[in-house]
C-alpha cells in the first residue's frame, strides 16, 4: 500500500510539472503571437485605404498582420490612435498634424512620409478661372491647415493675396486682395465634392476627389504644384517612435513595390513621397 502511494505522490508530482511547462510554453506561445499581434492602422477612405491595403498584403509577406480600419474623417483617427484603439494612421498631412498636436494636446508624432494627394480646384460652372465672374461662392476645408491649403491655391491661381504669402497658418481674415469679391464657404473637407453643384469653385483634397469621379490632372481647373510641403505622414504615439514593429510597417510602405503600385495605380493623380 505504502508503494502505491508514493507511485501515486510521484505521478502526480510528474503531471504537475507537465502542467507547469505546459503553461511555460503557453506563456511562450502568447508572447509569440504577441510579437505578431495585429497591427490596427487608421486611414480615411480613398488612396489612403487603398494604399495600405496594398501595404498589408506586403506585410503578410514578411509575418505582419496588419488590419486597415476606414474613416469618413479627419477627426477621429487621431482620436481613436490617441486612445489607443490605433496603433498608427496613415491620413493626414504633417502641418494638420502639427495643429492637432499643438491645438487638442494629442501626444501624436510622425515616423516617416507616405504619399501627395494634391489638392485642387474643381468647378461645373467655369472651364477657366480667368472667367470666374465677381462674388463667386468658392467651397474650402474648414479646418485650418486644410483651409489654408486651399487659400495658397486660390492665391497661386491669382484670385486673392495673403498677407502672410505662403504661411501654412493662414486664414481668411488674411486675405489682404480679393478682387472679385470671393465669397468663401467652409466646409468639411469630406462634404465639398458635393457642393459643386450649389458653389461656383471648389478646392478639393485628393483623397475626397477620386471617390466622387474627379481627377486632379483631368478635371481640375488648377492642381497644387509638386513643391507643396503638404506630404502626408505615418503617424504613431509618442513613445512608439522606435518601436521595431511600426518602423517595418514604415519600411514596407517606404519600399519598391508600393512605390511602383501608388504609380502604376494612380497614374500620377497621386505621388509617392519618400
Amino acid at each position: 500500500m505504502k508503494i502505491t502511494v508514493k507511485k501515486v505522490f510521484a505521478a502526480l508530482l510528474i503531471a504537475t510539472a507537465c502542467l507547469a511547462v505546459a503553461g511555460c510554453g503557453s506563456s511562450s506561445d502568447s508572447a509569440s503571437s504577441g510579437d505578431k499581434k495585429e497591427i490596427k492602422v487608421g486611414v480615411t477612405a480613398g488612396p489612403h485605404a487603398e494604399v495600405m491595403e496594398e501595404v498589408a498584403k506586403e506585410a503578410a509577406k514578411q509575418g505582419l498582420d496588419i488590419k486597415v480600419v476606414e474613416f469618413n474623417d479627419y477627426v477621429q483617427p487621431n482620436k481613436a490612435l490617441a486612445d489607443g484603439d490605433l496603433d498608427m494612421n496613415s491620413m493626414q498631412h504633417q502641418p494638420y498634424l502639427d495643429n492637432v498636436v499643438q491645438k487638442q494636446g494629442l501626444k501624436l508624432v510622425s515616423i516617416g512620409k507616405t504619399i501627395i494627394l494634391p489638392m485642387a480646384i474643381y468647378s461645373h460652372k467655369y472651364k477657366d478661372l480667368k472667367d470666374v465672374a465677381d462674388g463667386a461662392k468658392v467651397t474650402i476645408p474648414n479646418d485650418p491647415t486644410n483651409g489654408a491649403r486651399a487659400l495658397l491655391l486660390l492665391q497661386q491661381a491669382g484670385l486673392i493675396t495673403l498677407k502672410n504669402g505662403n504661411s501654412v497658418d493662414a486664414s481668411v481674415t488674411d486675405i489682404t486682395a480679393n478682387p472679385k469679391n470671393l465669397q468663401f464657404v467652409e466646409l468639411d473637407a469630406a462634404q465639398i465634392p458635393r457642393s459643386l453643384d450649389d458653389t461656383d469653385l471648389a478646392c478639393v483634397n485628393t483623397n475626397y476627389a477620386i471617390p466622387a469621379g474627379l481627377n486632379p490632372q483631368k478635371d481640375s481647373l488648377l492642381v497644387e504644384s509638386k513643391d507643396s510641403p503638404y506630404a502626408n505622414v505615418l503617424v504613431v504615439r509618442q513613445g512608439d517612435e522606435n518601436n521595431e514593429t511600426y518602423k517595418k510597417v514604415l519600411a514596407i510602405y517606404q519600399s519598391e513595390p508600393i512605390k511602383k503600385f501608388i504609380e502604376d495605380h494612380f497614374q500620377g493623380t497621386i505621388l509617392p513621397a519618400f
